[in-house]
């Protein structure tokens, strides 16, 4: 549950003059509209009730509310009145923590938070920064925050308006950055004086029978210098229990001064220091994306007033509020255009590259920019709510979820680390203590199996790659809600894809109108858009519209029994009488279909409109509906809809639908990728040949209910197993794309479900594990190609960082391997090494094929 203020107030609905408060419950039983019915029933008899957004697809509720008249847990109470169960009811409070960009640090931060009475849940997030805990009602911030700075890191809440991304720190001209530059100064100093002038290296003093010449005081002072943050954090370390980098190192510089190799103990503090800072430095240019993503929103919006004009930070927008957009400008929020005209540049939300026109009616999105005209936008939804937050939300939540790679690692990681503190230990001891060796030899070499002890980069090699990857992907209009998800395209060897809406423009238009039995098209169009008035289905709507366009009214008809007969079509009682519309198999059994008369006298002439058929009687106009209309009309990819009574058909209608011009290049691209394309579809065995072929689809399976489409997604599952998109043996699975709405269930039952078209579509990006904000399949490519090399390069910094590893610590008992290796190489080296090649994946774009570079006239 989270709680959150907000100043804007409903469509329709005053502003009030104290802040709306926000309200989100989890519901998990409330999962269907009935049970959102019920639920919002019950919570709109309170008073001060704003706003009631059930969710089904994700079982939550967000409740909108006035906190002068209405308390948070006086809803809860009307959840359960309503009878369900609220689940969590734990408070949720985030943290910006900057300085938290490391496994180590995270470590420490999650052990201090252990302590803590009253938390139940902890979530660290390096790349981005920030801590989200979920705390019992009666844990404040204020205890989180003090248990956070008692690890060592400056904490505050996000609801302070603090973000852990809104600036770039300054990572060289920070104060340890200073001290590193001193201290390596000072054993630059010392080293010209024991190593190169070591005449003018004169003795200071002894203590305990070990005499100390001035380079040793230099490199006890850098030591000092250098180490005093690692010291520092390293304190914060045994505090919290936490047998990480900090603690290690500390133990390392303490020990080497004390064992009188001040040059040891120097080098460590100063090329651990710079490891740091470089690391840091890395891990900015990770959070780089992510400030790009949140930057494409303007700070500033012009708002219509009653006097003129007024500019208020876009933050305070209200929904109603009317935005001025001049050419140039970025629309501050999510709305729709009331006045004007311009093409609008939406790449930051869509990753198209050609501008789309805009004007009167057309939904604009907060972050996309006016190129060339004027435009007046009443905003829809407030900045915190609007599609580019959610998108920046949820690319930020993708590091939530851990990747099984990225289990394993922490998994190797907690049995590792342990293993090589303790061998570094008995290298240091044993062999003097057993065979007599020398102590400062095998104390060095115990010392840097100490350092190598560390798998910083290991840990950090998934995390900081599924950022990079996640962020380039919705950089270019593809949304992957985690790094599961970004593993798991590449793992699915099986795209099953949609026809209508994904293949296809989901434009459907009518094509043809045969009327029969004496009837007319007027009268055949009058019937059929009476009885497809209140379905929600594409072909229905298209009908309706057509019959429209002709001006073909259908007189207030008194419709009664509508009844949605599921992937069948429609039935319903137009004045009095039954009347069905649907496919050709919703009249098996009813009505005869295979003698029939087409309408001649001032009708259709079926010779000359090319329908061949043979008469079967003496009358004009004798067909087959079933083979002399069907074969032919679905062979050109048109969809058949009979029109018809319990007595017989009264006319038959064609619907089609355009293939999206990008389609058959896709298509092609993901076989070339090694990927097999599968066509499930509701449509007739005909046009989905004829739309299969178009597009270069070989496998295909027609007529198939939402039920079967779901089975067969199990089915491909079961083919699949043990083999990924590239013939290996370790992948297997089925993705599933289509529209995020007809397709919920079969999107939920694939390994990866991809929703097409999902800007401004709330569903599409709840249920989709994968959501391209565009009607784009050139993404479908670039994700399998992203998805591919960003499992490339996790693979790649995992085994390079456990090799390294292993081969350092093979060396270090040998003595061929030095704490100057292990630093430079095994920690330093390897933490660049593993962010740098995390960083290419944000150099994948998508392909456009020859002829829509430009936004040829097919889109």
């Amino acid at each position: 549950m989270t709680e959150s203020s907000s100043t804007s107030t409903p469509s329709g609905s005053a502003p009030d003059s104290s802040a709306t408060r926000r309200l989100e419950l989890r519901v998990p039983e409330m999962d269907c509209p009935s049970c959102a019915g019920k639920v919002t029933n019950s919570v709109e008899t309170l008073q001060g009730i704003d706003g009631i957004d059930p969710r089904v697809t994700s079982g939550q509720l967000i409740v909108d509310y006035d906190p002068t008249v209405t308390e948070p847990e006086e809803i809860r109470e009307r959840v359960r009145a309503a009878g369900y169960t609220i689940e969590d009811e734990d408070a949720e409070l985030a943290l910006s923590v900057p300085e938290m960009d490391c496994p180590s640090c995270a470590g420490k931060v999650e052990n201090a938070l252990e302590d803590v009475d009253g938390v139940d849940r902890i979530e660290t997030r390096p790349a981005s920064g920030r801590v989200t805990v979920t705390v019992d009602e009666g844990t404040g911030p204020d205890e989180i925050v003090e248990a956070v700075e008692g690890a060592g890191y400056d904490a505050t809440p996000l609801s302070d308006g603090t973000d852990p991304l809104s600036e770039e720190r300054a990572v060289w001209r920070s104060r340890r950055a200073v001290g590193t530059g001193i201290a390596a100064v000072l054993v630059a100093a010392g080293m010209a004086l024991e190593f190169v002038l070591p005449g003018l290296d004169p003795a200071v003093g002894t203590v305990a029978g070990r005499t100390y010449e001035l380079s040793h005081l230099l490199f006890i002072l850098a030591a000092a210098v250098g180490g005093a943050p690692i010291l520092r954090n390293g304190y914060y370390s045994a505090r919290n229990r936490s047998l990480d980098i900090d603690f290690l190192m500390s133990v390392g510089i303490v020990a080497s001064v004390a064992a009188h190799h001040p040059f040891e103990g120097a080098m460590l503090a100063v090329l651990f220091s710079i490891a740091e800072l470089l690391e840091q430095f890395s891990m900015d240019r990770a959070r780089d994306s992510l400030r790009e993503l949140m930057d494409l929103s303007p700070d500033v919006a012009t708002v219509k007033t009653g006097d003129g004009e007024e500019t208020i930070p876009a933050d305070d927008l209200a929904v109603g509020d009317v935005v001025v957009v001049r050419p140039g400008e970025k629309i501050p929020a999510d709305g729709v255009v009331r006045e004007g005209e311009s093409a609008v540049d939406q790449s930051p939300i869509t990753g198209e590259s050609v501008p789309e026109d805009k004007s009167t009616g057309d939904e604009v999105y907060a972050g996309t920019i006016a190129e060339s005209g004027y435009l007046e936008v009443e905003v829809e939804r407030a900045a915190a709510d609007s599609t580019l937050s959610r998108i920046v939300r949820m690319v930020e939540d993708a590091e939530r979820e851990k990747t099984e790679r990225e289990q394993f690692v922490d998994r190797f990681a907690s049995v590792y680390t342990p293993i090589v503190v303790v061998l570094a230990l008995a290298v240091a001891a044993l062999p003097p203590l057993l065979v007599g060796a020398s102590w400062n030899t095998w104390f060095l070499r115990g010392l840097t199996l100490l350092v190598i002890a560390c798998p910083c980069a290991f840990v950090i090699s998934t995390p900081v790659s599924v950022v990079s990857g996640v962020t380039s992907a919705a950089r270019n209009g593809v949304l992957i809600k985690g790094g599961r998800h970004l593993e798991a395209v590449d793992e699915s060897d099986v795209l099953a894809v949609d026809k209508t809406g994904t293949l296809t423009e989901g434009d459907l238009s009518v094509t043809d109108v045969i009327p029969l039995e004496g009837a007319d098209e007027a009268d055949v169009l009058r019937r059929a858009s009476a009885a497809e008035r209140r379905s929600e289905h594409p072909i229905a709507q298209s009908i309706v519209g057509y019959a429209e366009e002709r001006g073909i009214d259908p007189d207030d008809p008194d419709v009664a029994e509508f009844e949605a007969l599921t992937g069948k079509g429609v039935r319903a009682e137009i004045d009095g009488e039954t009347l069905y519309v649907g496919k050709p198999d919703l009249f098996e059994g009813l009505a005869d279909l295979e003698h029939v008369h087409a309408t001649t006298d001032g009708g259709v002439d079926l010779a000359s409109e090319g329908y061949d058929s043979d008469s079967q009687c003496d009358r004009p106009g004798c067909l087959d509906v079933l083979t002399d209309l069907v074969p032919e009309l679905e062979s050109e990819g048109k969809t058949v809809v009979i029109v018809g009574t319990e007595d017989g058909p009264v006319g038959v209608i064609a619907v089609a639908d355009r293939v999206r011009p990008e389609a058959e290049w896709a298509v092609s691209r993901l076989q070339e990728q090694g990927v097999r394309v599968v066509m499930l579809t509701g449509d007739n065995e005909g046009t989905a040949r004829a739309i299969a072929e178009q597009v270069g689809i070989d496998e295909y399976h027609a007529e198939l209910l939402p039920d079967e489409k779901l089975e067969w997604i199990d089915r491909l599952e079961g083919e699949s197993e043990g083999t990924d998109a590239n013939g290996s043996a370790d992948g297997g699975g089925v993705a599933m794309v289509g529209d995020g709405i007809n397709d919920a269930p079969a999107l939920a039952t694939a390994s990866v479900g991809i929703a097409m078209g999902a800007a401004g579509t709330d569903t599409a990006l709840e249920t989709a594990d994968v959501a391209l904000m565009s009607d784009d399949l050139t993404r479908l490519p670039y994700l399998y190609e992203l998805s591919g090399k960003a499992n490339g390069v996790i693979r790649q910094n995992i085994w390079a960082s456990l090799a390294v590893k292993a081969v350092l610590a093979a060396g270090a008992p040998f003595g061929i391997v030095t704490v100057i290796h292990a630093v430079v190489i095994g920690d330093m080296g390897m933490s660049l090494g593993v962010t740098s090649n995390a960083m290419r994946l944000a150099g994948v774009e998508p392909e456009t094929p020859t002829g829509l570079e430009d936004g040829d006239d097919a889109r």
